[in-house]
């Protein structure tokens, strides 16, 4: 079969390997659409992998082909989307249910091989079957959308809420019509991106703010009526956004902190204060899995996309097939460059 194969860091080549066998409990899916995250592009571009060589690709949806003994759940020509985290179930969160915070779990496409393939070897039970109506594109974006949402659900996000998200990234872009379709009121986010904000408002949003302007915070606040939002989600993962959710929010607000850092964050003493002067409930949300294994996450993704609640199409950069893969990463490396999901193409 064909993969695009990272052997080093910015070293990602398309070639022929061999195909994977289902071995048992597992089932062997045809890839139709994969995406690239980025939380690849570490892997990618800084030399983040786990090891070499690996095919990367955790976003993907594809066709059951086969499946491997022992299988009863799935069945050849299901229609999938990719749950990525094989869980350890033996570990005591686990147990829990919570699966992303037991010791010892997997990942596809970054622990082990993943979707930038023609095919890929997964655990049946991480082949999240595909209503019908539901293209195999849209299925490709249950994964950042379940990441949306898993920080919904710890939150316990209401109707009404009135809320601010910062970064208008892929996920803050799904996180935006996700409370809207939850019953969000008053939302407003935040990017440094025209061309991002101009997509946020086309899924929803009340207002659009560029950071870089002056004036931006009071026009915020002002649009809150001076109280401030009672939800706030941090999708970007730098400090001024991080900072920001804290004076964006309401007295007894809930900041969710959801954006991977990858720089260090320090706090003024007046800064971290309006933790304690406002009473905020401060958290982060981490993957996007919940009991029973996947979770609530996923079928409610399905509900969303079902019902044309979810759109994706703002959110892709281009669709392109795997043997373009070497060009998108030198595309990655230009900042600027791309500006959206890359989409490969089956």
């Amino acid at each position: 079969m064909k993969a695009a194969v990272l052997y080093d860091n910015q070293d990602i080549r398309y070639e022929d390997i061999p195909n994977p066998v289902p071995q048992e409990g597992e089932v062997l899916v045809s890839i139709r659409k994969s995406g690239l995250c980025g939380s690849d592009i570490p892997r990618l571009l800084h030399s983040g992998a786990h090891f070499y060589p690996i095919i990367l690709g955790h976003e993907f949806s594809g066709e059951i082909v086969e499946i491997g003994k022992r299988v009863t759940t799935r069945k050849v020509g299901d229609r999938i989307a990719c749950a990525p985290l094989v869980p350890n179930f033996e570990a005591p969160e686990s147990k829990m249910g919570n699966y992303a915070l037991g010791k010892g779990y997997s990942f596809i496409g970054s622990r082990r091989q993943g979707g930038l393939a023609e095919y890929v070897a997964i655990p049946a039970e991480n082949g999240i079957v595909l209503p019908d109506v539901v293209s195999f594109t849209q299925g490709a974006f249950f994964e950042p959308l379940t990441v949306s949402l898993h920080a919904l659900n710890i939150m316990q996000f209401r109707g009404g809420s009135t809320t601010a998200i910062t970064g208008m990234g892929t996920i803050g872009l799904l996180a935006l019509q996700a409370v809207k379709a939850l019953g969000a009121e008053r939302v407003v986010v935040f990017d440094i991106d025209e061309k991002r904000l101009q997509h946020a408002a086309e899924y929803g949003a009340d207002l659009c703010l560029n950071t870089q302007e002056d004036g931006f915070l009071e026009k915020a606040l002002e649009f809150s009526g001076g109280r401030g939002y009672e939800v706030c989600l941090e999708t970007g993962g730098v400090p001024f956004t991080e900072i920001l959710c804290l004076k964006l929010a309401s007295p007894k607000g809930f900041v969710m902190y959801v954006g991977t850092p990858h720089v260090p964050l320090t706090l003024k003493p007046d800064e971290f204060e309006l933790i304690n002067r406002k009473e905020l409930l401060v958290s982060g949300s981490w993957m996007n899995y919940s009991a029973p294994f996947p979770g609530k996450e996923w079928d409610l993704a399905a509900r969303f996309f079902s019902t044309g609640k979810i759109a994706v199409k703002n959110l892709i950069d281009r669709e392109i097939p795997l043997s373009e893969a070497p060009q998108a990463l030198r595309d990655l490396a230009e900042p600027g460059k791309v500006n959206g999901k890359i989409l490969f193409t089956f």
